[in-house]
């Protein structure tokens, strides 16, 4: 028998330098992510061990129900903990009897744990296969049975697999589908090599046509703003306000100066494109991407993506992390382009484990999840 871990409120201090002994965590588990969602409650927890000393943290956000003093608790893509212990529940028993105590009808949290990968080559084919309709059809290039187990053990113990919502592949909270490429003990040029021909075409068009991708700031977000409603337009998709940018940058930044950051494509000083990117330890984000339609043929899209990749290489990232993909590989899906471009960068479709939700209170979590299906 493990011996037991004590769980408590941490201050962001501790939460900070829990993080920064670890190679990542996400940046949805930092404390100042919490700043970022102004309507959840945050709140950093700590598991400590029989010395106390840290041994996993995790960001809770906390919802209020309406007319009701009870709270759904999200830990996005968290907690960082050491999720393939074989004793599990001497992690998450003090976490659902501490958000009980809170008030919490229903727990909600997405282990970082990875489930499968396909190369970048095995994507394509999955693409050009007629039989293959989801990612999931096509063979993966490997497996993490660890992660089998972790299911099943989370399913025993009362955990039910979330449903995702909204888009193919793009769940009501947080994607299971990601792109990444691996930067570890590669060099630049390594890299460079890894893009499919399109890419390197393209990003050698930019530099041509005299596309100039610079560094901006919480100025610049007004710029980056009105493409990001331009492109919500195009693809289909309810933009966020600007005051949600500008809180993003004004929390993630006063807690690391690298936590965020902006980039703009210019070229002839009009602005074709800005996306942002979010760094914790040694795993960065391409987190928001906008463009205008004027000018394509110069490749600003491509142009800004290498940038930051080398931006990124030399912050010393191991992954460099293009966020959400579709999982469905049907040809009328209008996210499929958006898979196309992330695969031509050379690395892999990542399946996570999923978000999983625990109901603490069975009839407050239906009513909430009828609530939240008619917003």
């Amino acid at each position: 028998m493990t011996a037991a871990l004590r769980l408590q409120p941490i201050s962001r201090a501790e939460h900070l330098a829990f993080v920064g002994s670890r190679p990542s965590v996400s940046h949805m588990q930092v404390p100042s992510w919490g700043d970022v969602k102004p309507d959840w409650e945050a709140e950093s927890l700590g598991w400590f061990d029989g010395e106390g000393r840290v041994v996993g943290a995790g960001l809770v956000l906390l919802r209020a129900v309406p007319r009701v003093k009870r709270y759904l608790a999200y830990l996005p893509e968290g907690p960082a903990i050491d999720w393939h212990d074989p004793d599990l529940e001497r992690w998450l028993d003090p976490l659902l009897a501490y958000l009980k105590g809170r008030g919490a009808f229903a727990v909600k949290l997405g282990p970082p744990v990875v489930v499968r990968r396909w190369s970048a080559e095995a994507v394509k084919e999955a693409i050009a296969d007629a039989a293959a309709r989801r990612l999931g059809d096509a063979e993966p290039t490997s497996y993490d049975a660890r992660a089998a187990d972790l299911a099943e053990r989370l399913r025993r113990t009362g955990w039910r697999q979330a449903e995702p919502g909204g888009e193919e592949g793009f769940a009501a909270g947080q994607p299971r589908y990601v792109f990444q490429v691996p930067f570890a003990g590669r060099s630049l040029d390594d890299i460079q090599r890894g893009l499919n021909q399109q890419w390197r075409r393209n990003v050698k068009k930019a530099e041509k046509a005299g596309v100039k991708v610079v560094r901006g700031g919480y100025e610049d977000l007004p710029a980056f703003y009105g493409l990001y409603t331009e492109t919500a337009e195009r693809d289909r998709f309810i933009p966020r306000p600007l005051s949600y940018f500008q809180r993003m940058w004004t929390a993630l930044t006063a807690e690391h100066p690298d936590r965020m950051r902006l980039y703009l494509a210019h070229h002839d000083g009009d602005i074709l494109a800005a996306a942002t990117m979010l760094t914790v330890g040694d795993h960065v984000w391409y987190s928001y991407g906008a463009s205008t339609s004027r000018r394509r043929e110069v490749q600003p899209n491509n142009a800004i993506q290498w940038r930051m990749m080398c931006d990124a290489h030399e912050l010393g990232a191991a992954v460099y992390d293009f966020r959400g993909i579709t999982d469905t590989l049907e040809e009328s899906d209008h996210l499929l382009g958006l898979l196309r471009f992330k695969v031509g960068a050379g690395g892999e479709a990542v399946e996570y484990l999923g978000e999983w939700d625990f109901p603490l209170n069975k009839l407050l979590h239906k009513a909430f999840d009828l609530y939240m299906a008619r917003r």
